[in-house]
């Protein structure tokens, strides 16, 4: 029997970042709610094109066919399509056989106080207004900044990279960074709080919870000669040593392991993140989703002292 919802690690995603929908989008802005939905209407026929969240969601859903008899993920639809517009998404759905079920039509509301009953650990979007709503309201949601990504079909593994400070745990540490510009004084307060876990940061939930998949991958790479992992986690932050142990120690507390651990100490990330190549990178700075340098997939946690 399925996990009940309840017990599966969900994914929220818009149909604006799963599908490109730039085209509607302009007829919605310049010609209004009622010139949209006859041209949805006119066109639930025309298969739309990827988004942005597509290479991610796409290898999130194959985790299932891993895990048949679990079928431990889950990704939901949050639209504010009406549900008759709806359809031409769930034909695109179907075109691209991604195993989506669940949806939510909301008729031009944010669908962000959804989040909960779908027991979402993650909310995907492209629309500033909904994604901080939802972080306002303290749930787990972020924002695409960039189209232009790429995604090669071949490659099934799922590689999904995060920021540490102020997206997978609190963003205390980068405040006192932020209130000194110091960076020995941040240095400082790490090693004298080097024993004392972080709080969880806004993606927390989504990243314990794909570390235990990670936790299966990483058996089977061990007890199974030739198996091949399709779920890779790593963590880019701008921290270097000595900082890190802290970090460290916050994850051995929460009791998950990372795949990959980069301390960058400054250094610019999209180095890294063109050699990882991840299919989804969470960070909660712009300053470090320069989306004119790599065609990777980064989306933005507005969370805490670096978002105000």
């Amino acid at each position: 029997m399925a996990f009940p919802i309840e017990k599966k690690l969900v994914v929220g995603v818009s149909s604006n970042a799963l599908f490109n929908l730039q085209t509607e989008d302009e007829i919605f802005d310049k010609k209004g709610i009622i010139e949209y939905r006859q041209y949805q209407k006119e066109n639930k026929s025309i298969l739309l094109g990827k988004g942005p969240a597509f290479p991610f969601i796409k290898r999130f859903l194959e985790i299932n066919k891993h895990y048949p008899d679990e079928q431990p993920v889950e990704v939901v639809l949050l639209s504010k399509n009406s549900p008759e517009t709806g359809i031409r998404i769930f034909n695109s759905i179907k075109h691209f056989e991604l195993d989506i079920s669940r949806a939510a039509f909301t008729s031009g509301k944010s669908p962000f106080e959804y989040i909960p009953a779908y027991n979402i650990s993650l909310f995907l979007s492209t629309n500033d207004t909904d994604v901080h709503n939802s972080i306002n309201a303290g749930f787990p949601a972020g924002k695409y900044i960039n189209n232009n990504v790429e995604d090669i079909d071949e490659d099934i593994e799922l590689r999904v990279a995060f920021d540490f400070d102020g997206v997978i745990a609190d963003d205390n540490s980068e405040a006192v960074y932020k209130e000194s510009k110091n960076l020995k004084d941040f240095h400082d307060y790490e090693l004298a709080h080097i024993t004392e876990p972080h709080e969880p940061g806004p993606l927390a939930d989504f990243f314990k919870k794909l570390a235990f998949f990670q936790k299966l991958e990483t058996k089977k790479e061990n007890n199974a000669t030739g198996y091949k992992k399709i779920l890779r986690t790593s963590i880019i932050t701008a921290r270097n040593a000595p900082s890190h142990e802290r970090a460290i120690n916050t994850l051995t507390s929460w009791g998950v392991t990372v795949d990959e651990l980069f301390l960058m100490g400054g250094v610019d990330k999209s180095r890294i993140l063109n050699v990882v190549k991840p299919h989804i990178y969470f960070d909660d700075q712009l300053v470090h989703l320069n989306k004119e340098t790599t065609k990777i997939p980064l989306v933005h946690i507005p969370f805490g002292i670096a978002n105000k």
